[in-house]
C-alpha cells in the first residue's frame, strides 16, 4: 500500500513535469488533469532552479537588471516559453476579437498581433523590475519559488471553475481538475508561500487570486471559459503580481 501511493505521487509529480516543462522525464506516465495538484510543485522546482542562477550570477557580480533578464529567459526556456505564448494568444483574441467565434480564432492563430506583443513586453517588463528589485536586497529566492508556486495554483483553479471554451486544443486535451485536485493545489502553493514569505505571504495570495480571478471572468464572459492561452496568460499575470507586489 506504502508503494503504490508512493508511485501514484511521483507519477503525478513526473507528469506534471512533463506537462508544464522542457526538462527531460523518461518513461512518465500521462496523467493529465489528474496530476494538475502537483502544478505548483513543478512551480516550486523551476522557482529553486531560477533563484539558484540568480544567485549564482549575482555571486560572479553580474548586475541585478542583466540577472532578472537571464532568469525570466531560463524561466522560458525550461518551461519552451509555453505559459508567455498563452499570454501573447490571449491578449490579442480576447482584446482583438469582436464576437466569440473571432477571438477563439485569434488565439489558435500562432502569428503574434499587437496586442499580444504589448501584453508580453509590458507583464514581462513588469516582472523584470520587480526582479531586479528583489535580486538586488537578495530577497529572490521566497519570492521566486513562491510567485512560481501560486501563479500554478491559480491555473488550476481557472481550470475547474471554467468550462473548455472550444472541444480541442491543449486544455481540452488535457481535461479539468476535480475539485479535490484544485483544493490541493492551492493548499501546498499557500503552505509553500506562508513557508517561505511568512505575513508577506497573505498578500502574494491575494494578488495571485485576483489577477487570476479577473481574468477568469473576463475569459468566462468573452468566449465562454477557458483555453490553453488563458490559462499560460493567468500564469504570467499572476507571477507578475507576486513578484511586484514582493518587491
Amino acid at each position: 500500500m506504502q508503494n503504490d501511493a508512493v508511485r501514484r505521487l511521483s507519477d503525478a509529480v513526473f507528469s506534471a513535469m512533463a506537462l508544464l516543462t522542457r526538462l527531460p522525464v523518461p518513461g512518465h506516465r500521462p496523467m493529465g488533469a489528474e496530476s494538475a495538484w502537483a502544478w505548483p510543485l513543478v512551480g516550486a522546482l523551476l522557482g529553486g532552479l531560477a533563484a539558484f542562477l540568480a544567485s549564482a550570477l549575482r555571486w560572479m557580480d553580474v548586475p541585478a537588471g542583466p540577472t532578472a533578464a537571464v532568469v525570466l529567459a531560463f524561466l522560458a526556456l525550461l518551461t519552451g516559453a509555453l505559459h508567455e505564448d498563452g499570454l501573447s494568444d490571449a491578449a490579442d483574441g480576447l482584446l482583438g476579437g469582436r464576437d466569440r467565434a473571432r477571438r477563439l480564432e485569434i488565439m489558435k492563430d500562432s502569428r503574434i498581433g499587437s496586442y499580444g506583443a504589448l501584453a508580453l513586453v509590458l507583464v514581462m517588463l513588469c516582472s523584470w523590475a520587480a526582479l531586479a528589485a528583489l535580486i538586488g536586497t537578495g530577497a529572490h529566492w521566497p519570492a521566486l519559488i513562491a510567485a512560481a508556486a501560486l501563479s500554478r495554483a491559480g491555473m488550476v483553479v481557472v481550470m475547474h471553475l471554467l468550462p473548455n471554451a472550444r472541444p480541442s486544443g491543449y486544455s481540452a486535451a488535457t481535461g479539468r481538475p476535480s475539485a479535490q485536485g484544485a483544493a490541493l493545489a492551492v493548499g501546498l502553493a499557500a503552505l509553500l508561500a506562508l513557508i517561505l514569505l511568512g505575513s508577506a505571504a497573505l498578500a502574494a495570495i491575494l494578488a495571485a487570486s485576483l489577477t487570476s480571478a479577473l481574468l477568469a471572468m473576463a475569459a468566462q464572459r468573452m468566449i465562454g471559459g477557458q483555453t490553453g492561452d488563458i490559462l499560460g496568460a493567468s500564469q504570467q499575470l499572476a507571477f507578475a503580481a507576486c513578484l511586484t507586489l514582493l518587491a
